[in-house]
């Protein structure tokens, strides 16, 4: 388990250097990043943040990444002006600090984003992705939003949704097999009760010698012998949002 003074090693990793393709939005009260496509589409991927918030230039490289793959990618703050958590924090205050921020309570900006990509965008196909505590959030949003196809839960934080599990959208569940925050015995759990409860397609992957974050935190040339699981796991997402949307 984790180090307690240490709940979450969410440590940015190789920070990218990388100013993102896309523009900042006003969506009703939520500022929002969003790309879109030289073609028309109407499929469109919503990215849920990490707890480094929706600035964070690695999360707009994978909604710039979502976009050269023809989708419309929108990164709203689902932490609605309250600040994203810094390196610098104190590790010991995590905890009281990611209580008001609770991964299963954005459903009424979710709403607000979904009217705007329907309305402003012209989507008509919505999936979502999320990092860590955004993973959390895309397990929520597949356990009771109807308006959406599908999800991907990149190392999203199991103990945070651990008691539900009947999906109403086919879901892709991304783990590390180092990570240190969520144990490979929470994974088996987690599919045994897919198995048990699960009506629609779900996969759950786990990726050899990966820690916390490596689909978006760790650049792909940073070390050779993680670049096949990075870029397999980005693949494993595009093809999932794919056959969904």
């Amino acid at each position: 388990m984790a180090n307690e003074s240490r709940p979450c090693p969410c440590d940015i990793g190789d920070r990218f250097d990388y100013g993102g393709r896309g523009q900042e939005v006003q969506v009703e009260h939520i500022k929002a990043y969003v790309c879109k496509p030289p073609a028309g589409t109407d499929k469109a991927v919503i990215v849920i943040h990490d707890i480094f918030g929706w600035q964070l230039p690695n999360t707009r490289y994978i909604a710039d990444m979502l976009t050269t793959n023809g989708y419309i990618a929108i990164c709203p703050d689902f932490f609605v002006g309250q600040e994203a958590w810094k390196p610098s924090n104190d590790w010991a205050s995590f905890e009281d600090w990611v209580k008001t921020r609770d991964a299963g309570k954005i459903d009424k900006e979710v709403d607000v984003v979904l009217k705007y990509l329907k309305d402003q965008c012209g989507a008509k196909k919505i999936g979502v992705i999320g990092f860590c505590w955004g993973g959390a959030a895309v397990q929520h949003l597949m356990l009771k939003n109807p308006h959406l196809k599908t999800g991907v839960s990149l190392y999203g934080v199991i103990r945070r949704f651990a008691d539900k599990h009947s999906l109403l959208h086919p879901t892709f569940f991304i783990f590390g097999e180092k990570d240190d925050i969520i144990p490979l015995e929470q994974v088996t759990l987690l599919e045994q009760k897919l198995k048990q409860n699960c009506k629609v397609d779900y996969e759950v992957k786990i990726y050899p010698g990966q820690t916390h974050g490596f689909v978006h935190r760790k650049r792909e040339d940073i070390n050779p012998q993680d670049k096949p699981y990075i870029e397999e796991g980005r693949k494993d997402m595009i093809n999932w949002l794919n056959k969904y949307l």
